[in-house]
């Protein structure tokens, strides 16, 4: 695991100081401690921070190939290497190191861009080669590794693992792009189909760009998708045992490390499943680790403390106070960009726990996204039932007036938020599902904005890409296309950036087994039924999952990790929330009403109504502005 950097002059081949791109990578030093370097060509620069996880004393980078024709900076990790490069040898390729960014370059000079396909694993990489004078860019299937992107006025392309790598070169313009706050205020995070800066991008995931001197900036090129257009057919046995093969190499897979290797647990079905694979392959008990809260009802280490029983794992536990408001600020620095996920703050305490012991970490992340995991996956597949008993033309008025007038309940489980499911009902399969992940609804944010701020968002909705999305996926049904569209824009915009982030700000590697591309591909092609039944999501994977987790761990309610944000803004950080409407930098923007939104602010306080999500957006996005340097 590291950080990468570069400059690529995409016109004349200029000369590239390696102290700017030296600086750029030691804005990712935390990324990478364990090691740096700068490698120049004319028109080319490429930069590398890194983290020893994998063929600790050799494999250094930037990494030449053995002929000297093609340079490599890597992050990430490629667990088929092994498998590869076997198969690299016996085409007479020549290998000087034991590690796996060797094999990316001998498989980029064997396969050239194809190369990817052959890829198992996280990561986003840059490869030089000198004789076509081409730099090529890529990036994993599912977005686990992150790569920002911006064209600069001299005519070159600035890249690194995150956006403060681009924030150190001095040509970066800082601009706020107006429809990334229209982005961000809907979802709670920038997507990466935009970036909070103007002029920056990000490579999407499952993506990759081939740039050559003297040509211009082409448009990356998709070289993974996944479809549910497809329906796997078969005995639940069968299918039980195929999941359960997959499960256990997509585990041990991720368990090769020359360093100490452990993983988070939870207490819930997809951490506790991982260390159940990795314990059933491990000879030497599992390093596992957990964050408990002072607050019963938040609380779910009693879980973690009776899987850790279970398997016999060295596990290590701490609880920490919910009033950790006073890491707020860290976030900010973190993140660069705005991002309103209020469990990056549990997250990140315990990727500070595991770093104390480990340098690498397995998550559960993904098996919700894949699996139809989430609430509101069962709730689509049930609404999306109502969709096709009433039409459109009767249900778009009915429920649309009764979502209009019934009283907002926020507070509510969400079978009895009847407001939100009147509106999601109102509207097609793709509407509902966008208002049900929305963090803001539109309605609240055209209240929220100022009349300029209108004006410059125009016609744009951030609703539109995900619409999209959902419209032209691959797939059968309304569950199908709400889970890809997680896929795509969730997945890779929240969860993959909060683990990435507070994992890599304190160097440790965390490792996501359970979005192996072989099983999110299988999971696709499952009935319905498979996924969702009984009012349950992930159904057979926790039958899969009998055999070694008890129903207690597998049937209980889905809690993860929760912040206290509506107390918060109720006690330490109410002066904090009035700030944001009448004197921080945020207000000095005027893309708010400031009277509505102090309106807005006094009625959180004051208890009348909850609107704490919407204030920690507006906090974090405040903090952000302060960190962007934006005045």
């Amino acid at each position: 695991m590291c950080g990468i950097a570069g400059i690529y002059h995409l016109e004349t081949p200029k000369p590239v100081d390696p102290a700017r791109v030296e600086s750029m990578c030691d804005a990712l030093a935390h990324r990478g401690p364990d090691g740096s370097g700068v490698w120049t060509a004319p028109g080319v620069a490429l930069g590398h921070r890194r983290l020893s996880i994998i063929d600790v004393a050799g494999s250094p980078q930037p990494m030449a190939s053995p002929d000297g024709r093609a340079m490599l900076v890597f992050n990430g990790e490629i667990y088929n290497y092994r498998e590869l490069r076997r198969e690299l040898q016996a085409s007479s390729a020549q290998f000087r190191t034991d590690g796996d960014s060797e094999v990316i370059l001998a498989a980029w000079q064997r396969w050239g861009p194809d190369c990817v396909s052959r890829l198992h694993g996280m990561f986003a990489f840059a490869i030089y080669d000198l004789d076509s004078r081409s730099l090529f860019l890529a990036r994993d299937r599912l977005g686990v590794k992150p790569l920002f992107m911006a064209p600069l006025s001299d005519g070159s392309l600035a890249f690194g693992s995150e956006l403060k790598a681009l924030l150190a070169h001095p040509l970066l313009r800082r601009e706020i792009d107006p429809l990334a706050v229209e982005d961000y205020l809907a979802w709670g995070y920038v997507p990466d189909t935009r970036s909070i800066l103007k002029g920056v991008t990000k490579l999407p995931a499952g993506h990759s760009l081939l740039l050559r001197h003297g040509a211009p900036l082409p448009k990356p090129v998709q070289w993974w998708d996944v479809t549910f257009a497809d329906r796997r057919k078969g005995k639940v046995e069968d299918l039980e045992a195929e999941l359960l093969h997959l499960l256990r190499q997509a585990v041990t897979s991720r368990m090769v490390a020359d360093v100490p290797l452990g993983a988070f647990l939870s207490g819930g079905v997809d951490s506790s499943s991982v260390v159940a694979l990795m314990a059933e392959a491990s000879g030497q008990p599992v390093k596992t680790c957990s964050i408990g809260f002072d607050v019963a009802a938040l609380d779910e280490s009693d879980y973690a403390a009776q899987v850790a029983r279970r398997f016999g794992t060295d596990h290590r536990a701490r609880h920490v106070s919910p009033d950790d408001f006073e890491a707020v600020d860290n976030l900010a620095g973190m993140f660069d960009e705005p991002f309103a996920d209020a469990s990056a703050l549990p997250t990140w305490r315990v990727c500070q726990l595991a770093r104390e012991s480990v340098a690498v970490a397995l998550s559960g992340d993904g098996a919700d996204e894949a699996f139809a995991g989430y609430r509101r996956h069962v709730f689509q597949r049930g609404e999306d039932r109502i969709r096709g008993l009433i039409p459109q033309a009767l249900r778009s008025p009915v429920f649309g007036a009764l979502g209009t007038l019934y009283p907002k309940a926020d507070w509510a489980p969400r079978p009895l938020r009847a407001k939100s499911t009147l509106l999601s009902l109102a509207g097609d399969s793709a509407h509902g599902y966008a208002r049900s992940i929305g963090f803001t609804p539109p309605e609240l944010r055209d209240r929220l904005y100022s009349e300029e701020f209108r004006r410059l968002r125009g016609d744009y909705r951030a609703e539109h890409t995900l619409l999209e999305t959902m419209r032209g996926a691959p797939a059968r049904s309304g569950l199908d296309r709400a889970q890809y569209a997680d896929l795509k824009q969730w997945l890779p915009g929240d969860i993959l950036t909060k683990v990435d982030r507070t994992s890599m700000a304190v160097s440790l590697e965390a490792r996501e087994p359970l979005l192996d591309h072989r099983l999110v591909e299988f999971a696709a092609t499952l009935p319905e039924s498979m996924r969702v039944r009984g009012g349950q999501g992930k159904w057979l994977m926790k039958r899969t999952m009998r055999r070694s987790l008890p129903d207690e761990i597998l049937y209980r309610p889905k809690q993860g990790f929760v912040t206290p944000i509506a107390q918060w803004f109720r006690g330490p950080l109410a002066q904090s929330a009035r700030a944001i409407a009448s004197g921080e930098r945020l207000a000095r923007t005027g893309w708010l009403d400031a009277a509505r939104l102090g309106t807005m602010v006094e009625e959180h306080i004051s208890g009348r109504s909850d609107h704490s999500r919407l204030l920690w957006q507006l906090l974090m996005l405040d903090r952000s502005l302060i960190h962007l340097g934006i005045s």
